[in-house]
């Protein structure tokens, strides 16, 4: 029941036709009689986590994690991000062919973060399960003043 009045909330906002996938219906992908709506593609990334070791407070991480769709439908990122707004990933927009692959950016910035840094990286896809995470570990050492 809330899976559909979330699904007609989006749809009654919607003025203007949106052709591309939304969180939404990934997140949701199983109809009510259990049966998927969405083909469902699957990602495999080459690491979940990446540890950067020691960093000055103030400098920024970035890091690739690049995936392939192993699945035999397109594979398509309807969101990813990251779990405080130090942590930005950038995502492929547009859909991922079977066997091709892809990058998620991300770039993480120490500024006032000093100590152990552990932030995550959501990624929401036409998978099952739809939810993947991604980790950024290590440690901000804190400015001299």
């Amino acid at each position: 029941t809330w899976s559909i009045s979330m699904v007609l909330l989006f749809t009654a906002c919607d003025e203007k036709k949106d052709t591309r996938v939304t969180a939404d219906i990934v997140t949701n992908s199983q109809s009510a009689d259990g049966v998927s709506n969405l083909p469902v593609s699957m990602i495999r990334f080459e690491e979940d986590t990446f540890r950067f070791g020691e960093v000055l407070e103030g400098e920024k991480v970035s890091h690739a994690y690049r995936f392939t769709n192993i699945g035999n439908n397109d594979l398509v990122i309807a969101n990813a991000s990251g779990s405080c707004g130090c942590t930005v990933p950038e995502w492929p927009k547009e859909p991922i062919k079977p066997g091709k692959s892809g990058v998620i950016n991300v770039v993480f910035d120490s500024e006032r973060r000093a100590g152990k840094a552990e932030k995550s990286i959501t990624i929401y896809a036409n998978t099952e399960p739809s939810r993947h995470v991604l980790f950024l570990k290590g440690t901000v050492k804190p400015k001299s003043n």
